[in-house]
């Protein structure tokens, strides 16, 4: 007959397992050779292990039936490992009994009822809304509960359509949290989707993110010419008003690609007004200022036009004011009346062309304003400098020729009786510069974005810059409306709508 041995706490079976007789309800260690009782109904458990001799066994077995609720952990001791892993391992099957073996080094403890205490996740390409997407990268991701979760991304895109607005995204796994960013506003544009958090406490495999809630919008093919304001004129043989910025598509007369626009979607546009001429003979209010931007926010810049430049003016001490500002075109240089010559504004990228210069000869006259297309006349000893000519444009007519917009004003003079001649206005909305004693400079003209002209010796003001516009062309089928305080008119030229914006700001839409 088989002999049963007692000892204290522990039960000595013919399965060659010490059991011991408390029940664990707090982490402990455990010793090779025995057998515990475990109870986690209030909470995961901890279990160390021994250092491990080849063939030594440890068994646990779920007391309550509540392993799946609440785990038990198994930590190795030091660098030895379980299931060959150096990560912890888990008991989480409800009334398992757990017999852990020690193999060897490169096992460590084993065990059929053991796994490691990771969590897996795995993703195929989300659903939703009729977009395209790739499938999340990286695709599967493994780590320890509340261990951070590697960035995860994915993105969606759906052909002739705009997306826009924030998706609700179902499905993410507990601990995972998305955020989101839009790249671009016209067809095709790009929702990128990150996943970041933390792991949870159970595997999520092949998991599928539903999203909805986004804005998918039709996308219309749109030319736009946007025209800033120009600047005013220098007073006091000042120097022409810069042209303000221009800007426009291909279709009918720049070099920019044509936009693919949203329905029902708010774009901004803000016409500038026209820069106000220099007053006085010999002060710091002698300068004009610059033209006001024209904006349409679609475009890849806030003040996607830039106001035309100012012209310089007569500051015979030190010259202060005598170069031209920069802007869309730049302004005209002005003359102190001393033997020096100043530089003309310089241009904004793409957008026009530099100012004239100034000649410090007698009888002194000033530069032109640059214009859209072509740089700001230079002055020479009996004449002021031309205002550059701006550019054709063919948006608002079926076929043919068009206007010009954004040409530079002409510089000032001394006077006629000086045997100097003013300079012209550029084509495009110029204003011509003044040689009658004491003459003002003429305005630009208004919706053009022309410079002002420059005013005369000795008391004459700069003229006022012309105002900006904005013109848009899109499908007949379709109309604007405009908000805010935009004035706007409508016509239809073709087969298409086109809306000019002369004046105001506020929110567009297309529908």
């Amino acid at each position: 007959m088989a002999l049963t041995k007692l000892t204290s706490n522990l039960i000595e079976g013919g399965t060659g397992t010490d059991w011991v007789t408390a029940i664990q309800t707090s982490n402990f260690t455990a010793e090779a050779g025995k057998g515990y009782f475990v109870n986690t109904t209030s909470q995961v458990l901890y279990v160390n292990l021994p250092v491990g001799v080849v063939g030594m066994e440890i068994t646990i077995q779920d007391y309550a039936g509540t392993f799946a609720t609440n785990k038990v952990i198994l930590n190795a001791n030091g660098s030895e490992k379980i299931q060959g892993s150096a990560l912890e391992g888990r008991i989480n099957t409800n009334n398992a009994t757990a017999v852990l073996i020690y193999q060897d080094t490169t096992k460590g403890w084993t065990s059929q009822d053991v796994e490691l205490n990771v969590t897996n996740i795995s993703w195929v390409k989300p659903t939703g809304q009729g977009l395209t997407y790739d499938t999340p990268s990286p695709q599967s991701s493994q780590g320890a509960e509340a261990a951070t979760f590697p960035p995860t991304t994915f993105t969606a895109t759906l052909a002739g359509k705009a997306i826009s607005g924030t998706a609700t995204i179902a499905g993410l796994p507990s601990g995972i949290t998305a955020s989101q960013a839009i790249t671009g506003s016209g067809a095709g544009n790009t929702l990128t989707v990150t996943l970041t958090g933390t792991f949870p406490a159970t595997n999520s495999l092949n998991t599928n993110l539903t999203l909805s809630g986004l804005t998918i919008a039709t996308v219309l093919a749109v030319d736009y010419l946007v025209v800033a304001g120009g600047g005013g004129g220098g007073a006091a043989l000042g120097g022409g008003g810069g042209a303000g910025g221009y800007r426009a598509t291909t279709t009918y007369g720049g070099s920019e690609a044509v936009l693919n626009l949203a329905e029902a979607t708010n774009y901004s546009v803000t016409i500038g007004a026209g820069g106000v001429g220099g007053t006085g003979s010999n002060t710091a209010n002698g300068r004009g200022t610059n033209g006001g931007s024209s904006i349409f926010s679609p475009l890849p810049t806030t003040n996607f036009a830039t106001g035309g430049g100012a012209g310089g003016s007569y500051y015979p001490s030190t010259g202060t004011n005598s170069v031209g500002n920069n802007g869309g075109s730049g302004g005209g240089a002005g003359t102190s009346g001393q033997t020096a010559n100043y530089a003309g504004g310089v241009a904004t990228s793409g957008q026009g062309n530099d100012g004239g210069t100034s000649a410090g000869v007698s009888p002194y006259c000033s530069g032109g304003g640059g214009g859209a297309g072509a740089t700001g006349g230079n002055s020479g000893s009996t004449f002021a400098g031309d205002g550059g000519n701006g550019l054709q444009n063919t948006i608002t007519v079926a076929s043919g020729t068009g206007p010009y917009y954004a040409g530079g004003g002409g510089g000032g003079a001394y006077t006629y009786s000086n045997g100097s001649t003013p300079g012209s206005g550029g084509v495009g909305g110029g204003g011509n510069g003044v040689g009658t004693s004491n003459g003002n400079g003429n305005p630009g003209t208004p919706n053009t974005g022309g410079g002002g002209g420059g005013g005369c010796y000795q008391f004459g003001n700069g003229g006022l810059g012309g105002s900006g516009i904005v013109i848009l062309r899109y499908p007949n089928t379709k109309t604007i409306t405009a908000g805010g305080t935009l004035i706007a008119t409508t016509t239809t030229v073709s087969t298409d709508k086109v809306t000019t914006f002369t004046a105001g700001t506020g929110n567009i839409q297309i529908n």
